[in-house]
């Protein structure tokens, strides 16, 4: 069994930041890429940002520059540092990971989800 825990969404004005967490656990052999998703009301699901196990990023055009990716591999952790907060950023954050649950293969995995809302 694998799980990913998010924490950190929440209701923040535009301008304002949050700092997204997601704690991956269970049976892990390693970890692969990790990312954020999101999901608004009526829109597909969207990759906001990524990183891969040796810390190679790649963003959203929509977040460049405000955004921020990390990863703590000892604590199978990844973050998203969210600053310059507008209303279109408004929606459901999702975590994934690529994980390996031994050496033969590897699955994907989501979080719950967290809502991350901007007022204006």
């Amino acid at each position: 069994q694998v799980q990913l825990v998010e924490s950190g969404g929440g209701l923040v004005q535009a301008g304002g930041s949050l700092r997204l967490s997601c704690a991956a656990s269970g049976s892990i052999f390693s970890i692969n890429a990790m990312g954020w998703y999101r999901q608004a009301p009526g829109k597909q699901r969207e990759l906001v940002a990524a990183i891969t196990s040796g810390g190679s990023t790649n963003y959203a055009d929509s977040v460049k520059g405000r955004f921020t990716i990390s990863r703590d591999n000892a604590k199978n952790t990844v973050y998203l540092q969210m600053n310059s907060l507008k209303p279109e950023d408004t929606a459901v954050y999702y975590c994934n990971a690529n994980i390996r649950r031994s050496a033969d293969n590897s699955y994907s995995y989501w979080g719950q989800g967290t809502q991350v809302t901007v007022s204006s």
